[in-house]
């Protein structure tokens, strides 16, 4: 038997995830936010779980530390991108193809890119843990350095959008109450992505962009909603 549960941070709208397999006392947790460092190991001891994977979808320049600070006084490791600027202190550096084994679970890394460099989305069983690439109604924005509007539409609409209509996203923000959504939706209904083709996606990236940049500074959590 698995253990599945989505931890949201209600100040951010991050999401984390926990999967433990049962059998094994094992699990893993994916994007941990700092915040809620206490809530995991609570719920991770109240199962009887091991913790023994952090994974991250991308660097997060506001959880920078999260993970590290998750593994202290614990045996876990932690995987990140191959390709990301953390990847030095991670325990497995991940890339595409790659699967990590927590006991009856298995992820599978799809490298994802776009958002940033080092995107990745991991598939278990039915469901995509998409990170900041697709979101729900929405997807990652691509104001990082390192980020690639062009390769931000082909990882979704190629990579994303080949898998079925049923499957179930999870991403790494949500906005609203809408925590869950499915390929299928994305794929008829997203603004961002429907109808739209790559030209014009990425020319209204290059706007946001501008737009991002012109407009006064403003304290955290003020004005619209934003993915990092």
């Amino acid at each position: 038997m698995t253990y599945f549960r989505q931890f949201r941070d209600e100040s951010s709208g991050a999401c984390a995830y926990l999967i433990g397999c049962t059998a094994g006392r094992c699990a893993v947790i994916i994007d941990p936010q700092p915040g809620q460092l206490d809530l995991y190991r609570g719920v991770v001891a109240e199962l009887q779980l091991q913790l023994e994977w952090i994974v991250e979808t991308h660097d997060h320049p506001r959880h920078s530390g999260a993970a590290d600070e998750l593994r202290q006084g614990t045996t876990a490791r932690i995987a990140r991108s191959y390709h990301a600027a953390s990847a030095v202190a991670a325990d497995r550096q991940l890339r595409h193809g790659d699967r990590l084994q927590v006991g009856d679970i298995e992820l599978e890394t799809i490298e994802t890119p776009g958002h940033t460099g080092s995107c990745l989305t991991f598939r278990w069983e039915d469901r995509l843990f998409t990170g900041d690439c697709l979101l729900i109604g929405n997807c990652g924005n691509t104001d990082a350095a390192d980020a690639s509007a062009a390769l931000l539409y082909d990882s979704i609409t190629r990579r994303l959008f080949a898998f079925p209509d049923e499957t179930l996203i999870y991403p790494a923000h949500c906005d609203g109450d809408r925590c869950v959504g499915c390929i299928g939706a994305e794929r008829r209904s997203n603004p961002e992505l429907h109808g739209i083709g790559r030209d014009e996606f990425i020319a209204r990236r290059r706007e946001a962009g501008r737009r991002q940049r012109t407009q006064p500074t403003q304290p955290p959590n003020a004005g619209a909603w934003h993915v990092e």
